[in-house]
């Protein structure tokens, strides 16, 4: 078969590679639809790396995907061969003390698609699975919804996560897919007052249209004025979505006292730092948010009742031949993407 595989910063190759074959009783063979392409997948295209997770090249990264079943082991039931299938992309042991308590997103031996050391992505034509990875899907849906699904699992999961309640004033700092997967979460939750920021105009515009009550650019306004001129008592709670030291300032000073500092972003420095006085001061909390944890069939359900419209979300479809257009178009942020869908 044929996967994209990242051979270096910045480069990647269209190889020849065995297919994946069932192992375990519990296997699922795949083959490919849809893939999403993520920040995440991005960061490992231009630095090799996301923190400690370093790529030993070469390596196949994605996992934002859905596909239709190939092949099933023998004590799977769950799917069957020509079923169309949304991806957790997360493997859990089910057996450590984090999956025990509930935390399967932070297992032990947790392994994840496209993570160095972990599992090759799903950029591939086909794939293995365990079963409890894989969701059937109505035929009302999109393969295009079902892999978006990864990214709105992680919005429903931060909007969940802090238990925003109605009539909440909230800030989302970046509107790319993450930013815009917890307004359209936070929408569906609840009533809330949503201010959103990002610092490419298109996606100002996006955030606008996507139903936030005032988006704006901090390169060309004054966020935390115009905002606290809004709101003078503060904010709830700040989701910051785009990892920049900025981003987090601003969440600082515009809380109110006891609201909540969301950590959602994937930082692209080893460290940040925040203003002690003021976190004491106003006794803010800190929540880091790891990915997401049993909100996949959530997130489906979500879209498959039209609680959500993740459509105008995906902006560019690409084939799975141009693979490496589609990252070199979402490292630069061209022509006004926000998620570029691969197509198989």
């Amino acid at each position: 078969m044929k996967s994209w595989m990242l051979t270096d910063i910045r480069q990647m190759e269209l190889r020849d590679i065995p297919q994946p074959t069932i192992q375990d009783d519990h296997d699922v063979l795949i083959k490919m639809a849809a893939v999403g392409v993520c920040g995440s997948d991005v960061h490992y295209y231009t630095t090799g790396q996301i923190g400690s997770q370093v790529v030993q090249y070469p390596f196949t990264v994605g996992h934002e995907c859905a596909g239709v079943v190939e092949q099933v082991g023998k004590a799977v039931s769950r799917v069957k061969p020509g079923d169309r299938i949304a991806i957790d992309p997360a493997m859990s042991c089910y057996d450590c003390d984090q999956c025990r308590a509930g935390r399967h997103h932070t297992c032990r031996k947790l392994r994840f698609l496209g993570c160095p050391g972990q599992a090759a992505g799903s950029l591939s034509e086909y794939i293995v699975m365990p079963d409890k990875s894989c969701y059937p899907i109505p035929d009302s849906m999109s393969f295009d919804q079902a892999a978006i699904s990864e990214p709105l699992a992680i919005g429903y999961y931060v909007v969940k996560r802090v238990n925003l309640k109605n009539g909440a004033k909230a800030a989302i700092f970046g509107s790319g897919p993450i930013g815009l997967s917890v307004l359209l979460s936070a929408r569906a939750m609840g009533k809330h007052t949503i201010y959103m920021t990002d610092r490419i105009d298109a996606r100002v515009e996006h955030a606008r249209r996507s139903g936030c009550d005032w988006s704006g650019n901090p390169y060309k306004q004054d966020i935390v004025g115009e905002i606290t001129a809004a709101e003078p008592l503060g904010l709830d709670v700040v989701f910051e979505c785009c990892g920049q030291q900025e981003a987090l300032d601003q969440g600082v000073r515009l809380l109110k006292p006891g609201g909540a500092l969301m950590m959602v972003g994937i930082p692209e420095v080893d460290r940040v730092s925040f203003t002690c006085d003021q976190m004491r001061r106003k006794e803010l909390s800190l929540l880091n948010i790891r990915r997401q944890v049993d909100c996949t069939g959530p997130a489906l359900d979500l879209i498959a009742t039209g609680r959500v419209n993740v459509d105008a979300m995906i902006t560019h479809h690409l084939p799975f031949m141009q693979v490496d257009e589609a990252f070199d178009l979402v490292e630069h942020y061209r022509d006004g993407v926000i998620k570029a869908m691969i197509t198989f």
